[in-house]
């Protein structure tokens, strides 16, 4: 096992984390000393297919669109760009060795440069608030601000915990020390944040279940959204993304592809061979195709991995399919919505919050794929139906998800001053 020790001497980081506490020179470009009102910090890069992605740059858009707000995306890639490699690098060669101690380093360093380009920033930006993605980004903000006038929100994206998350895709032990670790980052930080986001209220619950502090931390549950989409698609545009289903998603455990797999098979059993199209790349991509070869479904089942603007492609299907089991919300049901797609997928978490059962779409059995494929062929074969739930989901997506609706909601909660003196 390996062991990683990151030591301290008189409350300053030692070794090559006092170096990168210190001031250092940077080749990266000096950013801009204007003032912004709302700086958006996370671990991640700047571009990527996660629903925290999609989330930030819907925010992103929907300000540099509809409103005079400014705002700009602070990673840990926009400082010590000498460093990338030896501190990036290096967690290929620990995760080989243990995958915990690869996934804290991975933690440990994108927080410790995420810190250092915050402070940079914050210190020409005046009053502002930060709107962090997750507890180590919030950490971060916390550590960079210069005082009260810099406020720092948090976004509640995960279920239930950043443990649980990196626990469900199987990369550290539950209940294990890093684990641990990540849920006392959670307790150390959540009650410290100006204001908490939650995507749901489910995934409000789901946080103060174990962590009853957040509670006393001023919060709005404002869910995610999107802009619709203004291009072209479907079988017009390209006749080569169309067919019966269609779901989009990370090949990983949590997301349950194999279920769908399954369901397939039943529905050939009966009769009623049907297609499916998954877009997404992952860990389980090739034990995912090789299922398909067992159960003789290979030739109905398209891997199609990640396509960027894959929108265009979703008027082409029939019906949205969704097989995970943990969420705390869902953009890729929002978008099938969107298209226009009924949605089928489990009733967990707060994907009720999404839509109703037999109105926008159907809730079908995680535990049956018999019977999910029973409920999955009656709504399929059943072109009325199916044509007044798509109508239903596409009004409700206007409704309840339309960045033109929502964005205003957000901006509001996250910069009330500037909203009251812009109205």
């Amino acid at each position: 096992m390996l062991a990683l020790r990151f030591a301290y001497h008189g409350g300053q980081p030692a070794g090559l984390v006092g170096m990168l506490e210190r001031p250092f020179y940077s080749t990266d470009p000096v950013l801009a000393s204007d003032a912004v009102p709302l700086v958006i910090a996370t671990m991640l890069r700047p571009q990527g297919n996660t629903g925290v992605h999609t989330h930030f740059q819907q925010v992103l858009g929907y300000l540099a669109k509809d409103t005079d707000t400014t705002a700009e995306l602070i990673t840990p890639f926009d400082w010590g760009r000498p460093l990338y490699l030896p501190v990036y690098g290096a967690r290929r060669a620990i995760a080989s060795v243990s995958g915990p101690a690869g996934v804290l380093w991975y933690r440990h360093w994108h927080e410790t440069f995420l810190r250092q380009a915050l402070r940079r920033r914050l210190a020409n930006a005046g009053d502002c608030v930060v709107y962090a993605q997750d507890p180590p980004s919030a950490r971060a903000a916390l550590d960079a601000r210069l005082g009260p006038g810099q406020q720092v929100v948090m976004a509640v994206h995960f279920r239930t915990s950043q443990a649980d998350e990196w626990a469900n895709k199987g990369m550290i032990p539950r209940n294990g020390r890093a684990f641990w670790s990540m849920r006392q980052l959670d307790r150390d930080v959540i009650p410290r944040v100006d204001r908490l986001v939650y995507v749901s209220k489910w995934a409000e619950r789901a946080l103060t279940s174990w962590l009853p502090e957040a509670t006393t931390t001023p919060s709005a549950v404002i869910g995610n959204f999107i802009s619709p989409w203004t291009g072209t698609g479907g079988p017009a545009a390209s006749e080569e993304y169309n067919g019966d289903l269609v779901t989009v998603g990370q090949l990983e455990p949590v997301k349950n592809h194999r279920f769908l797999i399954r369901v397939l098979a039943e529905a050939k059993r009966a009769g009623r061979p049907l297609t499916l199209d998954v877009f997404g790349e992952g860990p389980l991509r090739a034990e995912l195709e090789r299922q398909s070869r067992d159960l003789g479904v290979h030739d109905q089942v398209r891997f199609r991995g990640f396509r960027p603007n894959l929108r265009r492609f979703l008027p082409g299907y029939k019906a949205y399919v969704h097989s995970s089991y943990s969420e705390s919300s869902s953009l890729a049901i929002m978008e099938a919505m969107d298209a226009g797609l009924p949605v089928i997928a489990g009733d967990i978490g707060p994907l009720a919050e999404l839509f109703t059962d037999s109105v926008e779409g159907r809730f079908w059995p995680l535990a049956d794929p018999a019977e999910a494929a029973a409920m999955l062929l009656d709504l399929v074969g059943d072109e009325p139906r199916r044509l007044k739930m798509a109508r239903a989901a596409r009004k409700r997506f206007e409704r309840d998800f339309d960045a033109s609706v929502v964005g205003p909601q957000l901006r509001s909660f996250l910069l009330p001053d500037l909203a009251v003196s812009e109205d």
